[in-house]
């Protein structure tokens, strides 16, 4: 990592407290976990999908190596970035190609391929189904990961950079451009109430504070503890922080 950044990192999260999560551990092994309009999904190492029934992480019989919930949909893609949707029960092929892919929008998808171009899908667009073509709209910027909420999108760069677009909504998805935002993280999460958590590449969790509709970019990074060993994802949904360890272990937390 570059020396500034470094400095950077450092310098932003000086002045923060660390907040201790009270958690429960769950059941299984992920790598990666996203939590939305009630229901959570997670893939493991072995690009395994779970969902969560019950409190148990119940295998379905789709590989796929990132999964997502919201307001748009079920969502994934599998080892060759190909995209699915779940509809009727059963996922089914969208065109397309995409490396990550988000559901949290307001019936928006969102997500970014394989070099780091960033796309978005509009609400009439992802309902409508199916279209005869998938128009997905190009956002200008490079992104490794991107994710929606209900009035921004939050993404980091592969210098783990973070930016908001702001002014998104379910007809224009592309927003009015990226700002960047102090701090460092490796991944970032948009709960569907605008909420905002990441972590950076030491495997620390952070929230941003005071994000609001009129200040969608927020205030300032919190740390919080979830993880005894350091994290890996992060998800949040309905009061509760989804949180993978670096061991892959699953914890449940109240905020």
């Amino acid at each position: 990592m570059k020396v500034y950044q470094i400095i950077l990192l450092l310098f932003c999260c000086k002045f923060l407290h660390t907040l201790a999560l009270n958690c429960e551990v769950m059941n299984g092994i992920l790598k990666q976990i996203d939590a939305g309009s009630g229901s959570v999904v997670g893939v493991n190492d072995q690009n395994e999908a779970f969902f969560l029934n019950n409190n148990v992480f119940m295998k379905i019989q789709t590989s796929l190596k990132h999964f997502s919930v919201g307001p748009a949909g079920q969502l994934g893609v599998n080892a060759t970035d190909r995209i699915f949707k779940l509809l009727g029960g059963s996922f089914v092929l969208i065109g397309g190609l995409l490396k990550q892919v988000d559901a949290g929008g307001d019936q928006i998808i969102a997500g970014v391929n394989m070099n780091d171009d960033i796309f978005c899908l509009n609400m009439d667009a992802n309902n409508n189904w199916p279209p005869k073509t998938i128009p997905w709209v190009h956002i200008n910027g490079k992104l490794k990961y991107f994710s929606c909420g209900p009035y921004s999108c939050w993404g980091v760069n592969s210098a783990d950079q973070i930016f908001i677009l702001k002014d998104v909504s379910s007809n224009a998805c592309s927003g009015s451009g990226f700002v960047n935002i102090a701090g460092l993280l490796s991944m970032i999460e948009v709960a569907t109430d605008g909420s905002v958590f990441g972590v950076n590449y030491q495997g620390s969790l952070f929230q941003r504070t005071g994000v609001t509709q009129s200040n969608p970019a927020g205030t300032d990074w919190i740390s919080m503890v979830a993880c005894p060993n350091g994290h890996k994802h992060v998800s949040f949904d309905l009061g509760y922080l989804w949180v993978v360890c670096v061991d892959g272990s699953i914890r449940r937390c109240t905020l």
